[in-house]
């Protein structure tokens, strides 16, 4: 019923794949990923003027000072007022470069004080500064931090993912946990093995060396906390769509967050190269609304694992949210 109902109310989701012979970034589905897109086009304005300079300079330099231009060449070992341009101009251009970069890395790095953000947004909104209340808004979402944190913790293996979610627990007290595989190991019995363990026929419709068969599934305007984890050697968590990518190491417990409005598909792959099948270790991530994560979490803790899935299978839009709501 719960994946009945999520079908008929659904909508295309979006879906976060890289495109052949793109040459941008994917779509920004967080507040970190929209700040690394618009340090990486500040960059890329400093970086193409540099190369329009230098490549002034070199011209110029070939045809003022070839052989043509001077018949008796001059001898001269160094000149101090160029050696000390050329020394600080980069210097205070690194500076200003940096000054972008650490605020949001700091930004991405350090997971917010939930409990701040809601004091700050109410003391902003009580002292009228709306302009201050709007800035402070856009990177943080006051909204979201009444909710609370949703935990996962992502434990990288040779070569598939764990997930588990400590605050969801059956009825037996245990926390509810799977194993996330690859469904494309390049061989030949794949689309066989995958039906076999899943009981599913839609093997052909996957995205290749992107599906997985059982995803990581998380609420839509939520905050998501995550720690990262591994049972062997160095993995690394990352969704390009996010702007995140987290160390998974043995011995280590590593943490990072992100939100996501949008719900949709996300996918990644381990960027830490992890042995033979390092290749077959991707990572989706289906962002969903609130009602559609509670009725996946009331079927996990159930055990129905292939129900849960199904409940997800489409990802029911924001507005069917409010459908389903209003229908209860």
């Amino acid at each position: 019923m719960a994946a009945l109902t999520a079908a008929l109310f659904a909508a295309p989701a979006f879906a976060a794949l890289p495109e052949d012979g793109g040459i941008n970034f994917q779509p920004a589905a967080t507040r970190i990923a929209e700040r690394v897109h618009e340090f990486h086009i500040v960059l890329l304005w400093i970086i193409t003027a540099i190369t329009a300079l230098v490549t002034v300079l070199l011209v110029w330099v070939m045809i003022r000072y070839s052989q043509r231009a001077n018949k008796t060449p001059r001898k001269f070992s160094h000149n101090t007022t160029v050696e000390v341009i050329w020394t600080v101009v980069p210097a205070l251009i690194l500076v200003g470069i940096a000054s972008l970069s650490f605020p949001n890395l700091y930004y991405q790095n350090v997971t917010p004080n939930l409990g701040e953000i809601a004091a700050t947004s109410k003391k902003l909104l009580a002292e009228n500064r709306t302009a201050e209340h709007l800035a402070y808004t856009k990177n943080y979402s006051p909204d979201a931090a009444e909710k609370g944190f949703v935990n996962v913790k992502v434990q990288g293996n040779q070569w598939n993912w764990t997930y588990t979610y400590p605050d969801l627990m059956d009825e037996g007290g245990n926390v509810i946990e799977f194993v996330s595989n690859g469904i494309h190991k390049g061989r030949p019995s794949d689309k066989a093995n995958y039906e076999a363990s899943t009981g599913r026929t839609d093997f052909d419709s996957q995205p290749v060396n992107y599906a997985v068969d059982y995803p990581m599934v998380v609420p839509a305007g939520r905050y998501i906390r995550y720690y990262t984890a591994a049972a062997d050697v160095i993995h690394s968590w990352t969704v390009p769509a996010f702007a995140v990518k987290t160390d998974a190491v043995p011995g280590r417990l590593n943490e990072g967050w992100f939100l996501v409005d949008e719900p949709g598909v996300y996918y990644g792959q381990c960027s830490e190269i992890c042995g033979i099948d390092h290749a077959y270790m991707p990572i989706e991530v289906r962002v969903v609304p609130q009602a559609q994560y509670d009725r996946w979490a009331e079927l996990m803790k159930a055990g129905d694992f292939e129900g849960a899935f199904a409940s997800i299978l489409t990802v029911a839009s924001l507005d069917a949210e409010t459908q389903l709501a209003s229908n209860n």
